[in-house]
């Protein structure tokens, strides 16, 4: 039987940090959207509508690059305090390359690197056990 890989995904709509389900050692990548500060300061000299087309052009591209990521696992928590996380599972379940993929998305706060690993080990864990009661 094949390990399903898991990934959680803490997100708002600057930022995202991915860590891979494990119960030993882990690592935390951070993959930063491009609409940064700067552009916004940029944007006050530039219309509201250029500047609303700028930022979800950098937001498509952002959740662009996150699903290339996240094509490569079986499952995925999506998790964060801002409706970016809603916004990516929907751009995700739209596609048909994600059908067999599980995805669920919660709502949580800002959080350390060990308060991320515990939300994510806990949350596997008792899917892990939810799953293995219907196998018996």
């Amino acid at each position: 039987m094949k390990v399903a890989n898991r990934l959680g995904v803490w997100m708002d709509h600057t930022t995202a940090q991915l860590m891979e389900y494990s119960s030993d050692d882990f690592e935390i990548n951070t993959v930063e959207s491009k609409f940064t500060e700067p552009l916004h300061q940029q944007s006050e000299l530039h219309s509201e509508n250029k500047m609303h087309n700028k930022e979800n052009h950098s937001l498509k591209a952002f959740y662009k690059e996150l699903m290339e990521i996240i094509k490569n696992y079986d499952e995925v928590l999506l998790y964060g305090p801002t409706d970016a996380k809603t916004e990516l599972f929907n751009l995700i379940k739209a596609e048909h390359r994600f059908d067999k993929l599980k995805i669920e998305t919660k709502q949580a706060d800002k959080m350390s690197d060990k308060q991320q690993h515990a939300f994510i080990k806990d949350y596997f864990s008792k899917l892990l056990n939810y799953d293995n009661s219907f196998n018996k």
